[in-house]
């Protein structure tokens, strides 16, 4: 998921898609402690989506105090 792309969507869009990626990396960690994953680079790449999406929601929330 790019920058460019994260910038775009509204705040529920945001919210939902933090959501979504939260579940599927708790469940992708879980997977990977039983089994290993084909692709352990995924989680990686879904830590920092969750991340990416959590720091444009925080600097929406601090441009709207301002």
């Amino acid at each position: 998921m790019k920058k460019e792309s994260i910038k775009e969507m509204s705040n529920k869009e945001l919210l939902d898609r933090l959501e979504a990626l939260q579940r599927e990396y708790v469940q992708e960690k879980i997977q990977h402690a039983i089994s290993p994953l084909d692709n352990p680079a995924k989680i990686t790449l879904d830590r920092r989506n969750i991340a990416r999406i959590k720091t444009e929601i925080r600097a929406r929330e601090l441009n709207i105090k301002k």
